[in-house]
């Protein structure tokens, strides 16, 4: 068995002057949760849509599930699942007849088919719900059934483009474990994503992406780490204190603090948090100055995303690149 699920390098999709990629890297591990992280218009979508076969790109290379993506198209889809930013189920159908449909779809003919469908259900927990109507469904519902037809043919690899934009945390929350169960059963997962947190819960590894371009790749905690570690943060009770409290914590810290005046909090990175710590809290009571906060805190994922890319998660920094019909591969 091959150790990556997926490889891509330098791959390029243009539509005219405008690059949706522009020389994207990746690389997946066998049997994880691999976050793609990065703003709208950064090139996510682009990036599923090349692999999963959906459009042809302009160079570079790619190989899905021990297949070139290229070379063999079909080859890949049979290998693969894809689960798009809104769920793909008829409302109209009960969850049951939605994943009999999509098996019979997918040539497994009437009784597998209704194997197939017992077993997801059981698998996504909507056995209750299996009879009745999708309409009937909540959000979270609806996406569990969503991944489960992207799940009939047991996918070596599954694309998961956005899966709970839009959802309420509940239902978000429902999503994260279905896909925590398929990865302890074996499947590959790539999941694009603009939400921070949900990167951070899943991913065992992650890619930033912006402009088309992975500007870098790290599991969570080692991203965090590029931006200074543990940082001591103070929230002092009055403002004419900030200077004494910048000095202090300046003492124990790695770098200049950074001083928020509105907030009334000083904060800066530690090399030894616990002797960090210690050392600002002691300080700060043998001089009398009283505070409202004092802790340790570790960067976030925003944190690492503002620092990499110079804006936020949910801006969208280059105009809109809209795909051209009809382009996937043969």
């Amino acid at each position: 068995m091959e150790e990556h699920a997926v490889v891509a390098e330098g791959i390029e999709k243009r539509y005219g002057d405008k690059h949706a990629l522009d020389g994207f890297d990746l690389v997946v591990r066998q049997g994880t949760v691999h976050g793609l992280l990065g703003p709208n218009g950064a090139g996510k979508t682009t990036a599923v849509r090349v692999l999963a076969t959906l459009l042809r790109f302009d160079a570079g290379y790619a190989r899905v599930a021990g297949l070139d993506v290229r070379r063999d198209p079909r080859g890949v889809r049979a290998r693969i699942g894809l689960a798009g930013q809104y769920a793909a189920v008829d409302e109209i159908l009960t969850g049951r007849q939605n994943l009999e449909m999509f098996g019979r779809l997918f040539h497994l003919g009437g009784r597998r088919a209704r194997l197939r469908a017992t077993e997801l259900l059981e698998r996504f927990d909507l056995v209750e719900a299996g009879d009745k109507g999708v309409g009937t469904y909540s959000g979270g519902m609806r996406r569990r059934l969503d991944l489960a037809s992207s799940m009939i043919l047991a996918p070596q690899v599954l694309f998961l483009d956005e899966p709970t934009t839009g959802l309420d945390p509940r239902s978000r929350g429902e999503v994260w474990d279905a896909v925590r169960r398929l990865v302890a059963g074996g499947t590959t997962v790539l999941l694009t994503t603009q939400y921070l947190e949900e990167a951070d819960k899943l991913a065992s590894r992650i890619t930033v992406i912006d402009r088309g371009r992975a500007i870098a790749d790290d599991t969570p905690d080692g991203l965090k780490d590029r931006i200074g570690g543990d940082r001591v943060e103070v929230v002092a009770r009055d403002t004419a204190d900030l200077a004494a409290v910048a000095r202090t914590v300046a003492r124990a810290a790695s770098a200049e603090p950074v001083v928020d005046e509105t907030g009334r909090r000083v904060h800066a990175p530690v090399t030894d948090r616990v002797a960090a710590l210690t050392e600002v809290a002691r300080t700060l009571q043998d001089e009398g100055i009283p505070v409202e906060d004092i802790g340790l805190r570790r960067p976030s994922l925003d944190d690492v995303f503002l620092r990499l890319t110079g804006h936020a998660a949910d801006r969208d920094p280059r105009p809109e690149v809209r795909p051209e019909p009809a382009e996937a591969l043969a």
